[in-house]
């Protein structure tokens, strides 16, 4: 069963709506009780850091998932601001991150940018990983996902680095450490590519 955390930020119902047509069993969990017990979460985000990492706060999710994730060990993924909000702390904002991963968010310098492409990174783009993740079985690496950030996460440690993606210099697109996993693109709006990923995360 997978256990889609509904605080408030994300695309809920388009991550359903995929596990739907896969016939892969969730639940929307509105409420921490609903956490109780899960097999895999998923933890999606929208915006801001701060907004993200308040309303999260605010929701009553933080310390059941802290409980889930870091003493049950239950698989998590978080998608898009889900991932950056699992760093201690981003340059968008002064409040600290779930500090599951270590790691610090920062912003893509245009300045450092070969090719000076444009700020958010917006549209697909390809990663590079190794071929023997499960997170990653089957997925295309050329057609890659679809992105939409101005912001990137670096880890302290390079070996939770899962994949990396180019766009005017390289950043980590995928993070990973134990049983917890996020992904800087959006599997909801990514196509075959998206599904692959979300039907793995289902079979960790």
């Amino acid at each position: 069963m997978i256990t889609i955390i509904n605080y408030g930020s994300g695309n809920i119902q388009a991550i359903g709506n995929i596990y739907t047509r896969l016939k892969i069993p969730f639940k929307i969990a509105n409420c921490p009780e609903d956490v109780n017990g899960a097999e895999k979460i998923i933890l999606p985000g929208v915006g801001a850091f701060d907004e993200t990492i308040s309303m999260l706060d605010k929701s009553g999710f933080r310390d059941v998932l802290d409980k889930e994730v870091l003493e049950n060990n239950v698989p998590v993924l978080g998608i898009c601001v889900g991932m950056q909000i699992l760093a201690n702390g981003s340059e968008e904002g002064q409040l600290s991150g779930l500090g599951w991963i270590n790691g610090y968010v920062k912003k893509i310098d245009k300045e450092l940018l070969v090719q000076k492409p444009k700020v958010p990174h917006l549209g697909w783009n390809s990663l590079e990983f190794s071929d023997d993740l499960p997170l990653y079985k089957g997925v295309d690496k050329e057609e890659g996902f679809y992105f939409l950030h101005s912001y990137y996460f670096e880890c302290e440690e390079e070996s939770n680095i899962m994949s990396k993606t180019f766009y005017g210099t390289s950043f980590a697109s995928s993070v990973n450490k134990n049983n917890i996993y996020g992904v800087q693109f959006h599997p909801e709006k990514s196509h075959h590519n998206g599904v692959k990923l979300l039907q793995n995360f289902a079979k960790l």
